[in-house]
């Protein structure tokens, strides 16, 4: 039986499928490993950064490049995947993902030079870029309206949990052998462990997506309105013929969507994908992944222990869990836009007190700023506010809507671009962040308080609000 919800006088009521919402909620799951290892992939690389600095003698130029290696795959990965989601399908363009999780995580760890690493984390970054793209994209669209946000938004805090499994257990890892530069079991390095350490979610991903149901909107595109049919009848039942009419009335055409349809009058590009890109890069240019990139060195930076600077991150990532949560409760009762304003204000003014403190602090002898007493605790807690204020809004809700924004015939598409974007963006800063912190910490911050302050005036000037809209109707 379907719902109906009780609306002011003079409107249509809004009917609400019956929905097994178990059964979805374990489908997008399964899915969001993909994000879990998104998350573990591009955060590993953290508490490996000083061991590798010292045993490929690295400078600051070239580790920032090994770093950022992965997010040059994952936008070629997120630039093919739209097309590659088209032509095979969501669930085994997860499959693949899986693989190339596997043999980066196999590859990382056996690394024998700077050069080498780059490699194989750039077949990482490729999974990641996949994963970017498919797994919002699916979710979205086997995601009832009234429950999309919500799961939608488990691609963030699958994303988050991996950046804290990946950083507990190069934590846990490091804290055994007593730094990530010594032997450890099998008198094997303790940062070529940390690597592997990636591969049981991997193979855990890559049996998931097996069992996990195709995309109806993809099967209807297809033609395969039958599959998709005994798909929707077991996610939201009686209602399933009526959303497969909506769904092929939706996509308008029989051919597969190009590049072309992309473009528009202005600048080349549709508005609304514009709007997604530029939403999709803001993300970054917050330098919110300096915070899970580089927080081990940076806290080393200004004064803490290696194996305190891991713990201070681990607490970072763990807010990031908690804030995500909160994310997941109110996106789909107060909306996209409300949350994301409120998040580029706590940015802007977490990043500015950050800027400050690291500007106007004493430098040490290799002209490091050092922060000491009530400096140093400042500066722990507007970071970790900072993670809250991006943690309940730009993280989650970024992903949210680029599944949801976009019309149904370009959404692999258009989300592919924007997710591209989204990690050339991470690829700017994170590859010029160990420049920018030779030039001095304070300026670095500033740059991302412009980003956020920028972030609430486009917001307020250019993002839709999508909640409790049908994707057919976008």
């Amino acid at each position: 039986m379907a719902e109906v919800l009780e609306v002011p006088a003079g409107r249509q009521p809004t009917v609400r499928p019956h929905t097994s919402t178990a059964r979805i909620v374990l489908i997008s799951a399964v899915a969001a490993l993909g994000g879990f290892l998104f998350g573990f992939d591009t955060a590993v690389i953290n508490g490996t950064v000083g061991a590798l600095a010292t045993e490929f003698r690295a400078s600051a130029w070239a580790l920032g490049l090994c770093v950022s290696s992965a997010l040059v795959g994952s936008a070629v990965g997120a630039f093919f995947a739209g097309r590659l989601a088209d032509h095979f399908g969501r669930t085994r363009v997860m499959a693949i993902a899986s693989g190339l999780f596997i043999l980066s995580a196999l590859g990382s760890g056996l690394a024998f030079a700077l050069w080498d690493l780059s490699i194989w984390r750039l077949i990482g970054g490729l999974s990641v870029g996949i994963a970017s793209v498919v797994v919002p994209a699916y979710i979205a669209e086997i995601a009832p309206a009234h429950l999309r946000g919500r799961l939608g938004s488990l691609q963030q805090l699958a994303i988050v949990v991996g950046i804290f499994m990946a950083l507990l257990g190069d934590f846990a890892i490091a804290r055994s052998a007593g730094s990530a530069s010594n032997p450890l079991w099998f008198g094997i390095t303790a940062w070529r462990w940390m690597f592997w350490s990636g591969l049981p979610p991997a193979l855990l991903y890559g049996v998931g997506s097996l069992f996990i149901p195709e995309s109806p909107r993809y099967l209807v595109a297809k033609g395969r309105e039958q599959e998709a049919l005994g798909v929707l009848r077991d996610i939201i039942g009686d209602t399933a013929p009526s959303k497969v009419v909506e769904i092929r009335k939706s996509l308008r055409a029989d051919r597969p969507a190009r590049m072309a349809d992309l473009r528009g009058a202005r600048l080349g590009l549709q508005p609304i994908v514009w709007v997604g890109i530029v939403l999709a890069v803001l993300q970054q240019f917050v330098g919110i992944n300096v915070i899970f990139y580089y927080s081990s060195v940076l806290w080393q930076a200004v004064g803490f222990s290696e194996q305190d600077s891991l713990l201070i991150t681990v607490i970072t990532s763990v807010t990031n869990i908690v804030t995500t949560l909160v994310a997941i409760a109110c996106v789909d009762k107060i909306g996209r836009r409300p949350l994301l304003l409120a998040g580029s204000v706590g940015m802007a003014l977490t990043l500015g007190l950050l800027a400050y403190l690291f500007g106007t602090a004493p430098l040490d002898a290799h002209g490091n700023p050092v922060l000491h007493g009530a400096a140093g605790t400042t500066a722990l807690v507007a970071a970790n506010l900072y993670v809250v204020s991006f943690g309940f809004s730009w993280g989650p809700v970024m992903w949210v809507l680029l599944g949801e924004m976009f019309p149904n015939r370009i959404r692999a598409l258009a989300l592919s671009l924007a997710a591209m974007a989204q990690w050339i963006a991470n690829f700017i800063v994170s590859v010029t962040f160990p420049v920018l912190a030779n030039v001095g910490l304070g300026w670095a911050y500033g740059l991302y308080t412009a980003a956020a302050v920028f972030s609430f005036y486009f917001t307020l000037r250019h993002i839709p609000e999508t909640k409790g809209r049908e994707l057919e109707t976008m």
